[in-house]
């Protein structure tokens, strides 16, 4: 077992995403975890991810703990508020945005593969 603590974790610049910083909770090299990684993201107003192609072969999901982001695919947008969650299937293309006026929170978990 490894307990962290939101306090001890580093921010990391997620590639394509802007107006946000993102803490990687757990995964490999923070704690041991193989089969997928967990972080915390917090999305200020405006913030978000620019389209991500449907290359990527893991397993998404997000889950809201405060505030509102908006998911878009290339044929349906889902605005998913505190407690809603969506999964996100390998080769499926999204784009994420903050379109509200409060920072978003989102409880980020990505498989490896």
């Amino acid at each position: 077992m490894k307990k962290v603590r939101l306090n001890d974790v580093s921010p990391y610049l997620a590639p394509k995403h802007f107006d946000m910083r993102s803490m990687k909770l757990h995964g490999t090299e923070e704690t041991g975890v193989k089969q997928f990684w967990m972080g915390m993201s917090y999305f200020l107003p405006g913030g978000g991810a620019e389209y991500a192609y449907e290359d990527s072969s893991t397993e998404k999901i997000y889950f809201v703990l405060d505030g509102e982001i908006t998911i878009k695919s290339k044929t349906e947008t889902f605005v998913l508020k505190k407690n809603d969650s969506i999964f996100i299937g390998p080769n499926e293309g999204r784009e994420m945005i903050n379109e509200t006026n409060t920072v978003a929170t989102v409880l980020v978990i990505i498989s490896y593969k």
